[in-house]
């Protein structure tokens, strides 16, 4: 199987693709997709869309993970964050992959055993889970630890329904 996890933001998306064999999860790409703050909104989503596209196109995956939407004091942040995940689901829904969605506190926990871990702590334990030879940047290391999420999630006891 393979999952792409996506961590949504406008500046700064992260992306991970996982390869999952078994138990056995190795980490095929991550980065992440910069956004210059100069930039207009509807160029950002047009690079998030493009760049999530080809990375569609490029590794085939079988699922696409992603954030669900949290809720914050900023009305307007929080709809930003919402206008970047639609550029996501809509690049997956176009090429017909189920995208799951994911809690951040689940997230952690899946990753960490705590629902309340730090970002070091994520980039940490993703690095020891995949045996990569570095700590990832941040925003990959939370698109990993998504993809990580539903590789820990895919069985048929913890069976999910995309959105």
């Amino acid at each position: 199987m393979i999952i792409l996890g996506i961590d949504t933001s406008l500046r700064s998306s992260g992306y991970g693709v996982l390869s999952v064999e078994g138990s056995r999860m190795r980490a095929l790409e991550a980065g992440r997709i910069k956004n210059d703050p100069k930039l207009p909104l509807s160029d950002c989503l047009r690079a998030i869309h493009a760049r999530v596209a080809e990375l569609i196109a490029g590794y085939a995956p079988d699922v696409l993970s992603i954030e669900s939407v949290i809720y914050g004091k900023n009305a307007g942040t929080m709809l930003v964050l919402g206008e970047a995940r639609g550029a996501v689901i809509v690049a997956a829904a176009e090429a017909h992959v189920p995208v799951y969605e994911y809690e951040p506190r689940r997230v952690k926990m899946a990753v960490c055993g705590n629902g309340l871990a730090e970002k070091i702590q994520i980039q940490r334990m993703v690095k020891t889970l995949l045996a990569l030879d570095e700590l990832p940047q941040n925003d990959a290391a939370d698109a990993l630890a998504l993809a990580i999420t539903h590789a820990h999630s895919n069985s048929v006891l913890n069976a999910r329904t995309p959105i």
